[in-house]
């Protein structure tokens, strides 16, 4: 894959190439002030990639964090996905998780991997053909093998020296309403604000009817400069978004902070600005 992302039509085009693996990421729970009636649909041979429950770290209190490489190589295993497999993930919400789960394979050294631009919505309205989802299937034991990237991952520590140091850009994609601290946070516990420094680009502005704005005007919205970025949000998941919506104007080197505002929030020994 040379782009993060795939059209609809390209995955038409190329859903009987053997060594294609189609993941549905979509969330099961619903999503806040996001409505969807594709609950109980999806693409005719679609592999559910379970981000809440098999591809995170469920030890964890905190929401969504990335699961250790052996369980990643595992679960991916018995979605038959092997070292070879062409990845295409979506979602049924247009872009939404999807991209966290592209980068989950990223970040387990998968590079031949791509989001559905525009989800499972665009897909139907081509047209193309879906099917109930059944109940859950096996699947053949792949071979994939995970190899872990530290550098695309990044903890409060490093959040923290960053700070003083500017070395990278830190992108917020929340709201703006939440990065300036106006009104509370969406989960109970959490203050208000932002963590010094950091640029707010809300995530829903990079899409239009559940896609990816086009290059061209991407680079307009998306200004930055030559040094690393590293991406942040609520819970690590619409962080990701953000990351692709860069990654196709520009290659900067790109991480995630995983514990994102869920983490930052609740620790009252970290700095924030309103």
């Amino acid at each position: 894959m040379t782009e993060p992302i795939v059209s609809t039509a390209w995955l038409q085009a190329n859903l009987k190439d053997p060594n294609l693996i189609l993941l549905d990421a979509s969330f099961k729970e619903k999503q806040s002030n996001i409505e969807t009636d594709l609950e109980n649909i999806h693409i005719k041979g679609a592999r559910f990639f379970d981000i809440k429950n098999t591809f995170s770290d469920t030890n964890n209190p905190l929401p969504n964090t990335i699961p250790n490489p052996e369980q990643f190589e595992f679960e991916a295993r018995k979605l038959g996905i092997n070292k070879n497999s062409i990845v295409v993930i979506y979602d049924n919400l247009g872009v939404y998780s999807s991209p966290r789960a592209w980068w989950l394979f990223k970040v387990m050294g998968h590079q031949n991997v791509a989001v559905l631009d525009g989800g499972l919505p665009e897909w139907i309205s081509q047209k193309y053909p879906v099917e109930p989802i059944p109940e859950i299937l096996n699947y053949t034991i792949g071979n994939f093998e995970a190899k872990f990237d530290p550098e695309l991952v990044k903890s409060k520590e490093q959040i923290l020296e960053n700070i003083q140091t500017k070395d990278s850009v830190l992108i917020d994609a929340r709201t703006e309403n939440r990065f300036k601290g106006i009104g509370s946070e969406p989960r109970p516990g959490l203050r208000s604000g932002h963590i010094p420094g950091s640029l707010n680009m809300p995530y829903t502005q990079l899409l239009r009817n559940g896609k990816f704005l086009p290059k061209e005007e991407l680079v307009k919205i998306l200004k930055t400069d030559s040094r690393p970025l590293i991406f942040t949000c609520g819970s690590g998941v619409t962080a990701c978004i953000d990351l692709i919506a860069y990654e196709l104007i520009g290659k900067n080197p790109k991480s995630v902070y995983d514990g994102s505002w869920t983490e930052w929030g609740q620790l009252e020994n970290l700095p924030i600005e309103n």
